[in-house]
């Protein structure tokens, strides 16, 4: 053990000096990336092999996670702590990510043997980025494109700030389609661009929507270096972001003659030397987006899903960059973790990280901040496989976006498999995104129908529906669901009733979200019901 822990204070000390030094050379920017890049590799090859031996025995990581989580003096023990702790509330949906510090020599040099998820996390993301693209670590070679309103979200690179050619401070714009597009435009200027990431799968999707309606106006202001007036963009930001930009006619020209000729395939065509699109989080129905830019945008460009995180806290990291359905490792020293079967049993009796079975699913129970025990994640995951003794893991549905009038209680996952199949029957149309509510949110305005689902849908390639199109929603619906079908035979249920929404109306729901969230797909909010019926075109 010792000389063990010997080489890890050489290595630990090594990799600091190395940062320290890159920190203090501003003025050799290629340089101090490259003296970063090596500090940084140094130390997720440390940690890399350090999670193989806690992998290696899961249990006694987690009893000491949780030590670490616990008061001193506390009763040592997972048995004693679930005894004294019963299985608390609901973790706050959406709750925000907790502020991830500027990258200091000593927090690198603690990671190699402390705990310190966000930095552990993205060391093992540029490691095993690099290892499966190697040129996706060029300086100024990844484009970010996220919106955190009034404070910049670390990026998924963020220990190698270096990569960066957008700004920071236009992701903490006021408004989203501000943020998006000024990060569009510092991305284009980038031809040699290696690697395309956003916050949300979303994210990415509207971006390069805006890129489809507004290329003239974007190719306007490469060609002058300018950063055009818009709502939603303060005065003084963008005096200081227009100060960034420089006049690019071969650009622009690039630019306008890439978007003539057609949008599939865009992405590689106006980033020749483009590598991998990263997604924070595209899990569940956020694939949608990543489904519709794989078929156009971004034809022929791998997706890379590095992270897994619930009630703010990181849990998880995919090791696996080039497959092409993401999954995760579950990292026993970022959290402790317990477990509820599904479907839920009568008696259910929590399991541990070390207990689950490969191909079952789990309700996610989370300790991961002190004082905040036993959280209920919401979350159910499916085991998929196992790294030694870690489940690596495949997030299946959200709890709160199942759809319920009457108890019947239908799964996000599921409905949108069957909405996806009622897509299939109508000829020429592909879904761009879609929300439900349930009639209760509509009050008075349901009339005196019984209580029924409202679904709001954006397609691509087809205009309007007819009844009997609509109409096999519904009839997906009963053949998928049992109990929804006895539901509406007995008139407790009524009709489905489905709306056609405009385009970009998806982008300003989001936008009204006002923080960049996992996209909900059943609204609770009167507010955001009102403004998506204002879209509705059908």
């Amino acid at each position: 053990m010792l000389p063990a822990v010997a080489v890890a204070v050489a290595v630990a000390v090594a990799v600091a000096v190395a940062v320290a030094v890159a920190v203090a050379l501003p003025a050799a920017p290629a340089l101090r990336h490259r003296l970063s890049r090596s500090a940084l590799r140094r130390a997720a090859g440390w940690y890399r092999r350090r999670l193989e031996l806690l992998g290696s025995e899961v249990r006694l990581s987690q009893e000491r996670r949780l030590r670490r989580l616990l008061p001193a003096g506390t009763e040592r023990g997972s048995e004693a702590f679930r005894e004294r702790h019963p299985l608390g509330q609901s973790c706050p949906e959406g709750a925000p990510r907790r502020r991830v510090p500027p990258l200091r020599p000593w927090a690198l040099l603690r990671s190699c043997w402390g705990t310190d998820p966000p930095l552990q996390g993205s060391l093992l993301y540029l490691d095993a980025l690099r290892t499966a693209f190697p040129q996706a670590l060029a300086p100024r070679g990844t484009a970010l494109l996220s919106w955190a309103p009034g404070r910049p979200l670390a990026p998924a690179g963020w220990p190698l700030p270096t990569l960066y050619c957008t700004p920071a401070e236009a992701g903490a714009l006021p408004s989203r389609a501000a943020a998006l597009r000024v990060q569009l435009l510092f991305a284009l200027r980038e031809r040699a661009l290696r690697v395309l990431e956003a916050g949300l799968a979303a994210e990415l999707h509207d971006a390069l929507a805006a890129l489809r309606a507004g290329w003239p106006e974007l190719a306007r202001d490469l060609a002058l270096g300018r950063l055009s007036p818009q709502p939603g963009l303060p005065e003084d930001a963008r005096a200081r972001l227009q100060a960034l930009l420089a006049p690019d006619a071969a650009r622009a020209a690039e630019l306008r003659a890439e978007c003539a000729r057609g949008f599939e395939g865009i992405a590689r065509r106006l980033w020749p030397q483009l590598e991998v699109a990263v997604v924070g989080t595209a899990r569940g129905t956020e694939q949608l987006y990543c489904d519709a830019l794989r078929q156009a945008d971004c034809k022929g460009l791998p997706f890379y899903c590095p992270f897994y995180g619930a009630a703010g806290a990181l849990l998880g990291v995919n090791l696996w960059p080039e497959e092409p359905a993401p999954r995760f490792l579950l990292c026993p020293d970022w959290a402790f973790y317990e477990f509820l079967p599904c479907p839920a049993e009568e008696e259910p009796r929590m399991v541990l990280l070390g207990e689950l079975w490969e191909g079952r699913e789990y309700g996610l129970v989370l300790t991961a901040w002190p004082g905040e025990y036993r959280c209920r994640a919401g979350e159910v995951l499916r085991v998929t496989g196992f790294h030694k003794q870690c489940p690596v893991v495949e997030p299946v549905r959200r709890e709160s976006q199942a759809l319920s009038v009457r108890g019947e209680s239908i799964p996000e996952e599921r409905f949108y498999r069957s909405l996806c199949r009622a897509v299939g029957m109508w000829p020429g149309a592909r879904l761009v995104d879609y929300v439900c509510v349930e009639s209760a949110l509509l009050g008075a305005s349901s009339g005196a129908c019984a209580p029924h689902y409202e679904v709001f849908v954006e397609l691509r390639g087809l205009r309007d529906l007819s009844e009997g199109q609509r109409y096999k929603l519904d009839q997906c619906l009963q053949e998928d669901f049992p109990i929804y079908k006895s539901f509406r035979f007995k008139g407790s249920i009524g009709p489905l009733r489905l709306h056609l929404v405009g385009a970009g109306g998806f982008a300003r729901l989001r936008e009204a979200l006002g923080s960049p969230l996992p996209m909900p797909r059943v609204l609770r909010e009167e507010r955001l019901l009102q403004l998506i019926q204002s879209t509705v075109i059908s």
